[in-house]
């Protein structure tokens, strides 16, 4: 078979490429891999929650650890 090589000028190109931006249309919908997993918007929504109610006490954490 034939092999095809390509420079790395063109694939720093391709990347600002709207095609290389959208997914497949015909993408199948699997939770967690191709689309958000519900249980993880729940906790990135409760993480902003969380935030939000820190910075109005006024008091925040030295370090904001994620677990």
């Amino acid at each position: 078979g034939t092999r095809i090589i390509y420079d790395r000028k063109f694939l720093m190109e391709c990347r600002n490429s709207p095609v290389a931006k959208t997914p497949p249309s015909d993408l199948p919908d699997i939770p967690g891999v191709t689309s958000p997993n519900v249980e993880e918007l729940k906790i990135e929504n409760n993480h902003i929650q969380n935030c939000d109610e820190k910075a109005s006490t006024g008091e925040e954490e030295q370090f904001d650890m994620d677990i």
